[in-house]
């Protein structure tokens, strides 16, 4: 199983995604607060591995904090290989937070100015581009109508 990823983690616990990320979070802290059971069927007390209530404990106190949400993404990962019911509800799970829009991909793009004399790229994870057009003339001025005919 891929590491839940740090940014999903920060996004959910900050309030990414309205109310389907925080049914995401809600879901997410009901699953670490399931009994930890290791592969044998028994109870997981006896292990000196966190079952990841204290790290998203954590997390919810200060949204923002990387360390923390690695810390959880840390806890998640190791709890999966010793837990296999716990990895089959993670693999559920995550793929499920995934489709939340947290806003990672988000494009926000303005162009200001008055008029654009030249290409205007607009989108998002952009590389290995070359543009080689020339910018165009500005457009001629009429000539004003309290000006002297041109003689000739």
């Amino acid at each position: 199983m891929d590491p839940v990823s740090v940014g999903l983690l920060v996004a959910l616990a900050g309030g990414a995604g309205g109310e389907v990320g925080r049914q995401a979070l809600a879901g997410l802290s009901a699953l670490v607060r399931r009994p930890f059971r290791r592969g044998d069927g028994t109870a997981g007390q006896d292990l000196a591995v966190s079952s990841g209530v204290a790290e998203l404990v954590r997390l919810e106190q200060d949204p923002a904090d990387q360390v923390r949400a690695q810390a959880l993404s840390t806890a998640l990962a190791v709890r999966a290989v010793l837990d296999t019911g716990f990895r089959t509800g993670l693999e559920a799970w995550h793929e499920q937070a995934k489709l939340v829009r947290t806003g990672d991909g988000e494009v926000n793009n303005t162009v200001s100015g008055g008029t654009q004399h030249g290409p205007v790229l607009q989108g998002r994870d952009f590389s290995g581009l070359s543009f080689t057009t020339t910018t165009p003339p500005p457009p001629a001025r009429p000539p004003a109508a309290d000006a002297p005919p041109a003689q000739g």
